[in-house]
């Protein structure tokens, strides 16, 4: 019976294959003639529901008919698992060009014949690098105007099948889907798919790839750019070589192609930036073993003879110098006068690199036809959510025309829900952060005496202090907060900015992307700027300690500084974003598909379609690119706010983008459904929240520098304090040590046991000792030091200012050559489009049409002159 059941599904696998004789792997409707430009699934469940979503699909497709789209339904008996339905949507070249005119596409009316820039002379060198000219430039360069309808013959139409292309043919398909109505409820016209998505009605809607990844697509007429692009751009094995942003842009639209050109040019800026953090890293490195500070502290003679107050209250022990050993020579890699160096240069480093990535943008801008652009985003991109929700309308004072639009009171009662909301997340935030810091101030005790008294690691506790076992654990703790938190507030960030609904695509993106980085801001930098410019600042000293609620005795610094614990601090917090991220992006995606893809695995590529294939991976989603984005940023943060205290970051960093880049080509390429193309001119919002934290990097690495390190400390000793002209920085330990009579502990601070009968103790503080008449206030050293700290930062602040907007002055946002390139184009554009208005003036003169009079001539041929004297 079981060899008889086996038997019949192989004839009924077998009359499928040969009923088709088409492969099911095309991208054309049956007639393989007209291509499928966008696919609706949807499953038949038989619920209370299934009425409902019944006549919403009939209404809506017979809507998308009369709108002039063609559709050809495969039934699901068709279908792998024979559950789900599919709808193929092919718009008409009526359809196109009608809409092509709504949406101010631009299409070639002649090439370009500009000539290309002169030729590198480094090309010979660079040609490792670069990719064939096919793929880097899949199309000729043209010059372009806005399609319409009544001048068709203008346009360089070649055929009428490829002259849009297929991210232009989606782009229109999805607007109709977006704006189509399928009927009435509760007395408001729903209108969208994506009303419909949300609902249930269909399960998904999406563009098709143009063939299988790892494979070229069997039909001619098929360019198989996805191929190219997987082969070309997508494999790791290809991280060398330059990205085909003009074929990125073919395929995904503009909005992607921005996003790969901004991550591509920030990765090679990097390389300079991870050039002289390196060099400054070995420079600490190979003078490691001159430093006189972890000379003194690693001495016997001196480090081993200074007594240390205890860290905690009651449980620890008096300490001797010479146990930070490693710590201290550890701190100097990062910790020297390269630091000072490296904090101006990066400070310089981020100007250049956001007026050269104006300057390339502006290039791109003119290179994919958005130049123009500004203004047809305002009108196109009016969300149809906005639309759907606000019921009230006004009149356009500009259009005369009526349009929703939402009361004041409404956006005033939303906009408080929303900042209140995002306050409290915030707060939550800060109470996380505040919570890390008790674990860190209550597990420090616990770590010194288990570090006392466990023989396993004595071997060890040179390298592994109990300030830096508490910074990692404690580092590693508020790491896993983040992404909790995170992850809860991602949602929450979503659904408030629903809330609020903002009128147009761009509001929404700019006030989601605000509410984000706000919160990431915060989240992730919170603990950075508490080890940086909190923690060992407000420690008291000896007998007069500060605690945390009365209770938790605040920490206090090595006595090599503190700048060691920031590095640590921020090498997990950015290595452990980067590793988490790309698991994220990478694998998660890809065992999803595996899971989706095992039962058809065995099938004939006949058997298993192209809408099949797609419809199993996952969906990139209108904030996609939104958190590809929102990562970068955070990187950037890592790499300029705190760059003083790890000159290796920016090393870091280009190492993960040149994986990000091929991680996100790779999964956008093989993991994800095609998105629906979208246009954009720039980076959007990003570009200002760039410049804001490049202005406030130079602030935050000039506090560094100044409070955080020990420079400031070191130059005031070398210059003002030295005793030995021959040996400046000796003796700078034992200054920078205050002296405590132990005596004077009260009983709350005072260790439980003195074994050894030590009568002072030393601390890092510049304080008067208890035999001075000012017993323990502050010398006139802490005084002069605090103001060279404060007059360091007001110098490096303006400097690194000064320097920064003078380079800003210097470099124009926009190329020259790109400037002459657009004159000439709309100088030709309108010339082209003036010749062809003056000759068809001619032919309804020559016709006899009446209505074409001779001063209608004269004045066409004089705005040509006008024009062309222009």
């Amino acid at each position: 019976q079981q060899s008889g059941r086996k038997y019949n599904l192989f004839l009924k696998r077998r009359l499928r294959i040969d009923k088709r004789h088409q492969s099911k792997d095309s991208i054309f409707f049956r007639d393989g003639v007209r291509r499928i430009d966008f696919v609706l699934s949807y499953v038949d469940d038989f619920n209370k529901e299934w009425e409902k979503k019944l006549e919403r699909r009939k209404e809506f497709e017979s809507n998308l008919q009369k709108a002039g789209l063609e559709l050809e339904t495969e039934d699901k008996k068709e279908s792998e698992d024979g559950k789900i339905f599919f709808v193929k949507i092919h718009a008409p070249w009526e359809v196109l060009i009608t809409y092509a005119e709504v949406l101010n596409i631009k299409v070639p009316i002649k090439e370009n014949d500009i000539p290309s820039m002169v030729e590198n002379p480094l090309d010979c060198v660079l040609f490792p690098l670069r990719l064939p000219e096919k793929v880097m430039h899949p199309e000729p360069d043209y010059f372009t105007a806005p399609f319409s309808k009544d001048k068709q013959e203008l346009y360089l139409i070649n055929d009428e099948s490829t002259f849009f292309s297929p991210s232009m043919r989606n782009r229109i398909v999805n607007y109709i889907l977006t704006r189509c109505p399928y009927g009435t409820e509760e007395g408001k016209k729903k209108f969208g798919i994506k009303r419909l998505l949300n609902n249930g009605t269909y399960t998904a809607a999406y563009p098709l790839h143009d063939c299988q990844y790892w494979k070229k697509a069997n039909d001619p007429n098929c360019d198989s750019e996805r191929y190219t692009l997987y082969m070309e751009w997508a494999r790791f094995l290809r991280f060398y070589k330059e990205q085909p942003l003009d074929l990125i842009r073919k395929y995904y639209g503009e909005k992607i192609g921005i996003y790969f050109a901004w991550l591509g040019f920030y990765t090679e800026m990097l390389f300079l930036a991870a050039v002289v953090g390196l060099i400054c890293f070995l420079y600490g490195l190979f003078t490691m073993d001159e430093n006189m500070s972890s000379k003194e502290i690693c001495d016997p003679a001196i480090g081993g003879e200074i007594i240390m107050c205890p860290l905690c209250d009651r449980d620890c022990e008096y300490w001797r110098l010479n146990t930070t050993c490693e710590s201290s020579q550890y701190s100097h890699l990062f910790d020297n006068v390269a630091t000072l160096f490296f904090a101006i240069f990066m400070g310089i480093w981020v100007t250049l690199f956001l007026e050269f990535w104006k300057r390339r943008q502006a290039r791109l801008k003119y290179e994919w036809d958005l130049v123009d652009f500004e203004e047809e985003q305002q009108q196109l991109q009016l969300r149809p959510e906005y639309e759907a929700k606000c019921t009230q309308k006004k009149r356009n004072p500009v259009t005369q025309e009526m349009e929703p639009y939402l009361p004041l009171t409404s956006q005033a009662v939303r906009f408080c829900i929303s900042g209140a909301t995002v306050l409290f997340w915030v707060s939550l935030i800060i109470a996380s952060m505040i919570a890390v810091i008790v674990y860190r101030l209550a597990v420090y005790a616990a770590f010194a005496s288990l570090m006392e008294n466990t023989q396993t690691l004595q071997p060890i506790s040179g390298l592994l202090t109990p300030q830096l076992a508490t910074s990692v654990t404690a580092s590693c703790l508020n790491f896993v907060i983040i992404m909790i938190l995170n992850f809860f507030y991602e949602r929450i960030a979503i659904w408030i900015t629903d809330m609020e609904i903002p009128r147009t695509h761009m509001e929404y993106e700019n006030r989601l992307t605000m509410k984000m980085f706000l919160f990431q801001f915060v989240n992730y930098y919170s603990s950075c700027f508490y080890v940086a410019f909190f923690k060992g600042k407000f420690v008291g000293y000896p007998g007069a300690y500060t605690y945390m609620f009365n209770r938790w005795r605040n920490e206090e610094c090595d006595p090599a500084g503190c700048l060691i614990e920031l590095t640590t601090q921020l090498t997990i917090v950015m290595a452990g974003k980067q590793i988490w991220g790309n698991i994220q992006e990478a694998i998660v995606p890809w065992i999803c598909n595996w899971w989706g893809r095992r039962k058809a695995r065995n099938n004939p590529e006949n058997l298993y379609s192209r809408w099949e294939q797609d419809h199993d991976l996952q969906t990139f989603g209108a904030l996609g690119l939104f958190y590809e984005y929102l990562e970068m940023v955070i990187q950037f943060g890592f790499i300029t706010l705190f760059v003083a205290s790890f000159p290796l970051a920016p090393l870091l960093a280009l190492m993960n983008n040149i994986l990000e880049i091929r991680v996100d080509s790779w999964k956008l390429t093989t993991q994800y459904r095609r998105p629906v193309a979208a246009k954009a001119h720039s980076i959007g919002v990003w570009q200002e929240i760039l410049n804001g934290m490049a202005i406030l990097s130079v602030v935050t690495n000039a506090f560094i520098v100044a409070f955080t390190s020990d420079m400031i400390p070191r130059l005031v000793y070398y210059y003002a304090y030295s005793e030995n002209e021959d040996s400046p920085m000796s003796g700078y330990i034992n200054n920078s040590l205050s002296v405590f009579l132990i005596s004077d502990f009260p009983e709350r601070n005072e260790p439980k046991e003195n074994p050894e009968n030590f009568v002072i103790c030393r601390y890092r503080d510049y304080r008067y000792p208890p035999d001075h008449e000012r017993k323990y206030l502050h010398t006139m050293q802490f005084w002069h030091i605090l103001a060279a700290k404060l007059a360091f930062i007001i110098i490096m602040e303006h400097v690194v200012f000064i320097v920064k907007f003078f380079v800003a002055w210097m470099i124009p946002d926009v190329p020259a050559d790109v400037k002459a390139k657009i004159k000439r184009e709309k100088y030709l554009t309108q010339k082209i489009l003036h010749e062809y208005e003056l000759e068809k003036l001619k032919e309804r003169l020559c016709q006899g049409d009446k209505r074409a009079t001779e001063k209608e001539f004269i004045a066409t041929e004089g705005r040509m002159e006008l024009s062309r004297a222009m």
